[in-house]
C-alpha cells in the first residue's frame, strides 16, 4: 500500500452521484482505503473507513468525503447558485489511470483535434494560441487564461464552429474545472468541473458535473455529449505509459501547448504532493 502524503490527505473527494445512492450500503475505494457508505434511520448519508466515521457533504449533485483534516473547503463554484443555470451530474467514470493524469489531460488543448475530431477541434485548426498562466488564492489555485481554440461543435446546444474561448482553473490537486464561451448566451460562460477521487494511485474514478445556462437540451443529450467525451479521452489516459505522473521534466517533453501542464506539475511538486506520482 502507498503513503499518502499529507496534501492529498487533506482534500475533500466525490465519491458518488447522489441521486445513484439507492441502495441501503454502497462500497467504493479512497487512497488505497475501502469506504462504506451507508443511511442512518433518519435517511441521512453515513460514510466509514473500517471504523472511523468520515464527514459527509452533499455539494453539486455528489457526495463528498475526506480522509484528512481539510485547510480549505469543497472548492466553490458561485456560478452554482445562480438561478437559470442547470446542474447536469454526468456520473462517475472509472479510469485505469493516476487521478493526476486524469487531471492534466483535461488542461490539454492539443489534443482537441486529433481526439474529439469534428466536436472539440478538427484540422487543420490545430494550432493552440498563446495563453497565461497565473496562480490565485494565495498560491492554492492554478489558473490558464486568454485560452481560444476553434470548435465545430463546442456543446450540445452549438449549431456551428465557433472560436471558443477558455478558462481554466485547477482548485484542488484532483479537482479541475473550465469556463467556456456559451452558445445560447454568449456574454456568459459555461462551467464544466472534473471532480477525479482517487481509489489507488493507477485507478480513478471521474465526476464530471455541468453547470450551463441551456433550457432547451434534454438532460439524456447532455449527459450523453459529455459522456462521451470523456471516453474518448479515456482510451487516451489508459494507454498513456506509464501510468503514473512524472513530475521530472526528463520523462515526457513540453511544448509551448503545454504550458499549463508543465505549471500544474511545479505546483505539485511545491505542494508535496506524491500520491499517484512516479518516484
Amino acid at each position: 500500500m502507498s503513503t499518502v502524503d499529507p496534501e492529498t490527505l487533506s482534500q475533500w473527494y466525490p465519491l458518488a452521484m447522489l441521486e445513484d445512492l439507492t441502495e441501503p450500503h454502497f462500497q467504493t475505494m479512497l487512497l488505497d482505503k475501502l469506504i462504506d457508505v451507508s443511511r442512518d434511520d433518519k435517511g441521512a448519508l453515513q460514510v466509514l473507513c473500517g471504523n472511523r466515521s468520515l464527514p459527509a457533504r452533499e455539494r453539486y449533485g455528489y457526495l463528498w468525503t475526506s480522509l484528512g483534516e481539510p485547510v480549505r473547503d469543497i472548492p466553490s463554484i458561485p456560478e452554482a447558485e445562480e438561478p437559470d443555470r442547470r446542474l447536469v451530474c454526468c456520473g462517475s467514470i472509472a479510469v485505469h489511470s493516476s487521478g493526476l493524469r486524469v487531471v492534466e489531460n483535461f488542461l490539454d488543448m492539443a489534443h482537441f483535434p486529433f481526439v474529439h475530431t469534428n466536436i472539440l477541434g478538427a484540422e487543420p485548426e490545430t494550432e493552440v494560441r498563446r495563453y497565461q498562466i497565473e496562480t490565485r488564492e494565495g498560491g492554492e489555485e492554478i489558473w490558464a487564461t486568454d485560452c481560444t481554440f476553434f470548435q465545430p461543435q463546442a456543446a450540445l446546444s452549438a449549431s456551428g464552429g465557433i472560436l471558443t474561448d477558455y478558462t481554466y482553473r485547477v482548485a484542488a490537486p484532483f479537482s479541475t474545472l473550465l469556463y467556456k464561451t456559451c452558445p445560447a448566451s454568449p456574454e456568459r460562460q459555461d462551467v464544466i468541473a472534473l471532480f477525479v477521487q482517487p481509489m489507488t494511485p493507477t485507478r480513478s474514478r471521474a465526476h464530471p458535473v455541468m453547470f450551463l445556462i441551456d433550457e432547451a437540451s434534454p438532460l439524456e443529450g447532455l449527459v450523453e455529449f459529455q459522456q462521451f467525451i470523456f471516453l474518448q479521452d479515456r482510451i487516451i489516459l489508459e494507454n498513456q505509459r506509464p501510468r503514473l505522473m512524472p513530475l521530472d521534466g526528463k520523462y515526457e517533453i513540453p511544448t509551448m501547448a503545454d504550458r499549463s501542464s508543465v505549471a500544474y506539475r511545479r505546483w505539485l511538486k511545491g505542494k508535496g504532493v506524491t500520491y499517484g506520482v512516479l518516484a
